[in-house]
C-alpha cells in the first residue's frame, strides 16, 4: 500500500456524522479493514525512511495511535477520533526528534520535531537560542525548509519566559514551547499512488533541523 485509499476517508466522514459507540461497533469490520490499509501504508513509509534514518518503531501497526479519544477532561464527549494518526521517535540517545502524521479529509499532514520537551531539554534549547540564534535561523530560513514547511510552528508563550531578557534578539524563538515543522497534503496528493515516496521526501527535509537540535540536546558526559 503506497497511498491512502478513498474508502478510508469515506469511513472517517461517516464516523464524524455518527460518532457514537453503537454506530462504531456496527461498522467495526470496516474500521479494521481501513485501519489495516493505513498500517500497511505506514509500513512502507517506515521501510523507506530506514534507508536514511534510525527509527524506534517495529511496524506501522505500532506507530498508529488508538482511535479512542480520552474524554475524561474534555467538554467534547465524542468517543472516537475522526482521523488516522500516529508517530514514532528516532532511535538512540543522540538522534533526537520525532515524526508524526495525520490523514483526514481536508486535514492531512506530515510533521517532525519536538512536541513536548521535558523542562531540562526545553532549557537547553532556549539557552542555545539565547546564546546564538544564527544557526537555527539559518536552517529555518533555508530555501528547502521554507519551500517544504514554511515556518516553525508549535505552541508558544505570550511573553518571553522567565530568566531571559524580554527584549532579547531571539525573543521570538524563546517563546516556543514546541518546535515543529509541518507540511500539509491535499486529498488528491494523499490518494496518489506515489504518496509514500512524497511523504518520505518530506521527512528527509527534517534532517538539518534534527541534526542541529540533536547536537543541542546531546550533553557530554
Amino acid at each position: 500500500m503506497t497511498h491512502i485509499v478513498p474508502a478510508s476517508f469515506e469511513f472517517l466522514k461517516k464516523l464524524k456524522k455518527n460518532n457514537n459507540r453503537e454506530w462504531f461497533n456496527a461498522h467495526k469490520d470496516i474500521y479494521q479493514r481501513e485501519l489495516l490499509s493505513v498500517e500497511q501504508l505506514v509500513d512502507v513509509i517506515i521501510g523507506k525512511l530506514r534507508k536514511f534514518d534510525r527509527i524506534d518503531v517495529p511496524s506501522g501497526k505500532k506507530a498508529m495511535m488508538r482511535i479512542y479519544r480520552d474524554i475524561r477532561f474534555s467538554s467534547d464527549k465524542s468517543p472516537y477520533k475522526t482521523y488516522w494518526g500516529g508517530g514514532f521517535q528516532r532511535e538512540g540517545k543522540q538522534l533526537r526528534g520525532g515524526y508524526y502524521f495525520q490523514f483526514a479529509p481536508g486535514a492531512s499532514f506530515v510533521a517532525g520535531g519536538f512536541w513536548g520537551p521535558v523542562p531540562h531539554d526545553l532549557k537547553l534549547i532556549r539557552d542555545e537560542f539565547a546564546f546564538d540564534d544564527k544557526p537555527i535561523r539559518k536552517i529555518l530560513s533555508s530555501q528547502k525548509i521554507v519551500n517544504e514547511f514554511g515556518t516553525l510552528t508549535g505552541e508558544q508563550l505570550k511573553t518571553v519566559p522567565r530568566g531571559y531578557d524580554k527584549d532579547h534578539p531571539a525573543a521570538d524563538l524563546l517563546r516556543y514551547k514546541q518546535f515543529i515543522l509541518q507540511r500539509n497534503f491535499t486529498d488528491k496528493e494523499i490518494f496518489s499512488k506515489d504518496f509514500a515516496e512524497k511523504a518520505v521526501l518530506t521527512m528527509r527535509c527534517f534532517k538539518p533541523f534534527f541534526d542541529y537540535m540533536s547536537e543541542v540536546l546531546t550533553v557530554p558526559g
